[in-house]
């Protein structure tokens, strides 16, 4: 078994209020948890308007389906356009 895991940095463009911040955020969470089968949560930065940290985590036995699970999550963040990654990470154990 091994278990990936990410964070992710984020900059929120059009968050005027903290509840404008967790609309957005919903969103995302909520497709990406639709769309990847992921364990995904706002782990960070709870206070802060323009600014948000998520943890992803899944499972599998194959690390390169990880790495693509991963991958495929950055990759749908980055094309969303209410938010811009400022740094993320992954690991593997």
């Amino acid at each position: 078994m091994i278990i990936g895991s990410c964070f992710i940095e984020l900059y929120i463009n059009g968050a005027a209020s903290l509840k404008d911040k967790r609309k957005i955020l919903k969103s995302i969470i909520d497709k990406i948890h639709n769309t990847y089968n992921v364990s995904i949560a706002e782990i960070d930065y709870n206070d802060m308007w323009h600014k948000a940290k998520l943890g992803v985590a899944c499972v599998s036995n194959q690390t390169r389906q990880i790495h693509s699970i991963l991958n495929n999550v950055i990759n749908f963040i980055e094309r969303d356009g209410r938010v811009e990654i400022i740094h993320y990470g992954t690991n593997l154990v």
